[in-house]
């Protein structure tokens, strides 16, 4: 390792005590909801026999995802906004940057899967139930996992073997690849291109299938003659549509660009959003809008 520099400073968000202590509130908050609004669907799928779906088994897994995901960032994000833990070592950041890539990386996978799951059950309903088999179902979100993380392992290696002189201060509360390479001292072009065609990859990819499902997706809904087989089969696809809009777009922003070249505080407002307030906000989305896990809930309340 060629680094100089063992460890980092987090900045976080500086302003009066009285500020980091309403996000600490707000960020401890949104994290409590967030792991017991997720692990309560999977609890639900678990144990309702009506739930054991490939939609459902796949929206488990985005539910797991999640927990780990936001777990991976806000119980030291509110230890740096306390100022009780704002250093890191250079290797814990590296594994956390490598963490967090690769969970958000197969969550891009996981909702591009999700996609054809909605477009084998609604342009095929007759072949659905043998084309998505349990085992399809399983190889497919083990393919996700697989991908994300060995994608995001290069990325991850590059900026390892990055020189860092000083100073030591990172404009965030999490260590991210832009923040690195604005305080790397030696050549990041590297860096900057290995993240730029990973993203693109697997972002821009990924939104694409799902931009290209929902064509055939809309196409074979508007082909049904009855207004309401038209309701109930487009019924699900906001659900899926909002979830990836919010997903892709704060991550493309992010990521998707051929160097660092966005402003560290903004980056630092939009990563709030993509790992603090969206794994919040899918599992109550889907819960909201899915038939069959509100009639769940409500067998599971009256219990």
């Amino acid at each position: 390792n060629k680094t100089s520099v063992e460890e980092f400073i987090l900045l976080g968000f500086p302003g009066m005590w009285y500020f980091r202590v309403s996000l600490v509130v707000v960020f401890a908050l949104t994290y409590s909801l967030t792991v017991i609004g997720n692990a309560s669907i999977i609890a639900l799928v678990w144990t309702n026999s009506n739930l054991h779906t490939p939609l459902y088994f796949f929206l488990c897994n985005l539910s797991f995802l999640e927990i780990w995901y936001t777990t991976g960032v806000v119980p030291k994000a509110i230890g740096v906004l306390l100022g009780t833990s704002q250093t890191i070592s250079f290797s814990v950041c590296i594994l956390q940057l490598f963490f967090l890539l690769s969970l958000g990386s197969t969550e891009c996978f996981l909702l591009s899967v999700n996609t054809y799951d909605r477009y084998l059950a609604i342009c095929y309903p007759l072949r659905y139930s043998s084309i998505m088999s349990g085992v399809l179902s399983a190889q497919l979100v083990l393919s996700s996992c697989m991908g994300g993380f060995l994608a995001v392992s290069l990325l991850a290696f590059l900026t390892s073997r990055l020189t860092f002189c000083g100073p030591d201060v990172i404009n965030h509360f999490l260590c991210d690849i832009d923040s690195c390479l604005a305080l790397s001292c030696s050549d990041t072009w590297p860096v900057e291109l290995a993240t730029f065609l990973v993203s693109i990859i697997i972002v821009v990819a990924s939104c694409v299938v799902t931009l290209v499902s929902y064509v055939y997706i809309i196409s074979s809904i508007l082909r049904i003659w009855s207004a309401h087989g038209r309701k109930k089969a487009f019924f699900p696809c906001p659900v899926h549509l909002s979830v990836v809009t919010i997903w892709c777009g704060s991550t493309i922003f992010l990521y998707v660009k051929p160097s660092a070249q966005n402003s560290l505080d903004l980056n630092k407002l939009v990563n709030t959003f993509n790992t603090v307030v969206t794994p919040l906000l899918n599992p109550f989305i889907y819960t909201l809008r899915n038939k069959e896990v509100k009639q769940a809930l409500g067998q599971a309340f009256q219990k």
